[in-house]
């Protein structure tokens, strides 16, 4: 938890993810710690503590299948960048809420180009969690 908050302050402090949306700093928090399981292999964690949307959308049992057959072979991260993030009240496909698309320029140990889109939404709780992952 403290090397997500010194995570996230670098990244603020470098300018590179300056908020532009009020909540925009809580749902980079989320995604990172949430981008954080992942990496470490802890797909059932990440599933749980995805958005209820998420997890109402894919099983734990196929989420964890599909981190093993199309996430892994990626291999270890090296590098994760921000590149971007953009608010959002709506999207296609899901329901209305607050959304904040995040996109990372990474490189994996078996892909040196990627880029990872983690999209939190803010749920009826009040708190950012991960309703969308892909790579690219």
């Amino acid at each position: 938890m403290k090397n997500m908050m010194v995570t996230l302050a670098l990244i603020l402090l470098a300018g590179c993810a300056r908020p532009r949306h009020p909540e925009e700093a809580a749902a980079m928090y989320a995604a990172q710690a949430w981008l954080q399981e992942v990496d470490s292999g802890a797909y059932a964690a990440s599933w749980s503590n995805a958005a209820a949307y998420f997890q109402g959308a894919v099983a734990e049992s196929d989420w964890a299948g599909m981190m093993t057959s199309g996430r892994a072979p990626l291999g270890e991260i090296i590098s994760r960048d921000f590149k971007s993030a953009r608010h959002f009240t709506s999207l296609p496909g899901v329901p209305d809420g607050d959304y904040i698309v995040i996109q990372f320029k990474t490189s994996f140990a078996r892909k040196k180009n990627a880029v990872e889109t983690v999209t939190p939404m803010k749920e009826d709780d009040g708190e950012w969690r991960v309703s969308g992952y892909f790579v690219k």
